[in-house]
C-alpha cells in the first residue's frame, strides 16, 4: 500500500487545484507526492538566519563570521566569500528575478501576461528530469518530433519510465504541424508535448507562420477538451539567423492561451551565454487564468524536486550570473559571440550555394538557426560515412537517426569548406567502392 501523501504536498495539489484550474490533474504521481520542505531543515534555518548563535545549517564559518573558505579556491575567482555557500534550492532570488525580467524583454509578447518566477535548475538536462518527474507517469506517452537530442531518451525512458511517441519533424521543407496535429487530437485526455527550438540535431526553428500554426493547433486540442503540458527546451534560443524565423520562443504564445495548457519553459545561459560549465538553467510555468497561488505552488514542487535531487544548484555560477547580467558590457559581448556563430552558417550556405556537386552526394535537411545541422547522404548509410571521415579524413560528426549532424558552433570558419569538401569526398569514395 502506498504511503500517504504529505501534508504539504496535500496543499500544494489543494493550491493547484482552487479555482478549477486543471495543473493538478497534469500532475503524474510523483508530481502530486512533491513538496518542498519549507519544515524542514532549510525552513528552520531560514527561521534562525537572522539570530546571534546559528546552530542550524551545515555550512562552516570563521571566527569573525566569513565562510570557512580556502585561499588557494577563493583567489581563484572574483567573487566574494558567500558564493562558496549553498545556494536556496529555488535559486538565488536575484538571478530569478534577472531572469524573469530577461524573458519579458526577450519575448515581448509576454507583455502583460503573468507567469511563474524562474526556478533555477541544474541546466537544461536537470530541467528536462525535473518536467519529467512532474508531469509524466511509467508508460504515458510523451509527443515529439522523431529528429531529437538522443538524451531525452535517458531522461524520459530510462529515467522517468514514460515512451516517446514522435511524428515525422519535417513535411517537405517545413516543420510538420499536421503530424503533431495528429497526435495531440488523438485519443486521450492528457496530451504531454516536448518542443525544442532552435531544434537539436536539426538546427532548425519554427518560421513565424508555422509558430502560429503551432499555437492554433494545441489551441484547437485545448479547446476540444484536452489537457496539454507543452515542455519547451528553449535550450538554443535565441540563436536565429533568418528572416521570418520566429523569434519569440513558444511560451510567448502558449503561456497564457488557454486554461487546458500548461506551458513550460526549459532555458538557460549555457547556450544563450555561452558558459556550458556553469550548469545553470530555469524552469519557468505559463497558464491562461493562472494565479500567484497556482504559481507558487509550482514552483515550490520544483523545488522539492530540486531539493531531492541535488538540494541545490551552484551558487558560484549564479553569483557569476548576478554579476555578468549587471554587466556594462553584456549585450555588446554577447552580440559578437552570435556574430561569429552567424557567420558560420553564412559560410555554409555559400558552401551549399557555390557546389552544386555535393547534391550528387548528401541533402542537407533545412536548418535556419542554432549550433548545427544536419545533412542525410544519399547512396550510402550515415555511419560508415562516419567512420570514414574518422579514420580518412580527421573530421569528427555525430550519427542520430539515419543523419550526420554538424556542429558548425565548433568549427572555425576557415575549416568549414575543407568540413565539406572531406564530407562530399568520403561519400564518394564509399560509393565507389565495391
Amino acid at each position: 500500500m502506498p504511503k500517504p501523501i504529505h501534508p504539504l504536498a496535500q496543499a500544494l495539489n489543494a493550491d493547484l487545484a482552487a479555482g478549477g484550474c486543471v495543473i493538478s490533474s497534469l500532475l503524474s504521481r510523483k508530481g502530486l507526492r512533491a513538496f518542498f520542505p519549507f519544515q524542514g531543515i532549510l525552513g528552520q534555518s531560514a527561521e534562525a538566519r537572522q539570530t546571534k548563535i546559528n546552530a542550524t545549517i551545515g555550512t562552516a564559518f570563521e571566527e569573525d563570521g566569513s565562510p570557512l573558505c580556502m585561499e588557494c579556491l577563493e583567489g581563484m575567482v572574483q567573487a566574494p566569500p558567500t558564493a562558496f555557500l549553498y545556494a536556496p534550492s529555488s535559486g538565488i532570488p536575484a538571478l530569478r528575478e534577472q531572469w524573469s525580467a530577461m524573458l519579458a524583454r526577450k519575448n515581448p509578447s509576454l507583455a502583460g501576461q503573468m507567469h511563474s518566477l524562474p526556478v533555477v535548475t541544474h541546466a537544461l538536462t536537470h530541467g528536462l528530469f525535473l518536467a519529467g518527474q512532474l508531469f509524466l507517469d511509467p508508460n504515458e506517452k510523451l509527443i515529439l518530433p522523431d529528429l531529437y537530442w538522443d538524451n531525452y531518451e535517458l531522461i524520459f525512458e530510462e529515467s522517468c519510465g514514460a515512451r516517446l511517441k514522435t511524428f515525422k519533424t519535417f513535411r517537405g521543407r517545413h516543420f510538420n504541424v499536421k503530424g503533431l496535429e495528429r497526435l495531440v487530437l488523438a485519443a486521450g485526455d492528457k496530451k504531454v508535448v516536448l518542443l525544442n527550438f532552435p531544434n537539436n540535431p536539426t538546427g532548425y526553428t519554427a518560421t513565424e507562420a508555422e509558430a502560429l500554426a503551432i499555437r492554433d493547433v494545441l489551441l484547437r486540442a485545448a479547446q476540444a477538451g484536452k489537457r496539454l503540458v507543452v515542455i519547451l527546451d528553449d535550450a538554443y534560443f535565441g540563436l536565429a539567423y533568418e528572416k521570418g524565423v520566429f523569434r519569440e520562443s513558444l511560451f510567448a504564445l502558449l503561456a497564457n492561451l488557454h486554461p487546458n495548457l500548461l506551458a513550460v519553459k526549459l532555458d538557460g545561459p549555457t547556450k544563450e551565454d555561452y558558459v556550458w560549465g556553469l550548469r545553470v538553467g530555469f524552469v519557468t510555468y505559463g497558464i491562461k487564468g493562472g494565479t500567484a497561488a497556482h504559481y507558487k505552488a509550482l514552483e515550490a514542487k520544483s523545488a522539492g524536486v530540486v531539493r531531492a535531487t541535488i538540494s541545490s544548484g551552484s551558487n558560484l555560477g549564479q553569483q557569476m550570473l548576478v554579476q555578468a547580467y549587471a554587466h556594462p558590457d553584456y549585450a555588446v559581448q554577447k552580440a559578437a559571440k552570435f556574430a561569429t556563430l552567424e557567420a558560420r552558417y553564412r559560410r555554409i550556405r555559400r558552401i551549399l550555394r557555390e557546389h552544386p556537386e555535393y547534391r550528387e552526394s548528401f541533402k542537407a535537411m533545412p536548418f535556419n538557426s542554432g549550433y548545427f545541422m544536419c545533412v542525410k547522404p544519399l547512396g550510402v548509410e550515415a555511419e560508415p560515412v562516419r567512420q570514414r571521415l574518422l579514420a580518412g579524413y580527421q573530421t569528427g560528426t555525430i550519427v542520430l537517426a539515419g543523419l550526420l549532424r554538424l556542429a558548425f558552433s565548433s568549427v572555425p570558419l576557415e575549416q568549414l569548406d575543407t568540413l565539406f569538401a572531406n564530407l562530399h569526398d568520403a561519400i564518394r569514395n564509399l560509393k565507389a567502392t565495391p
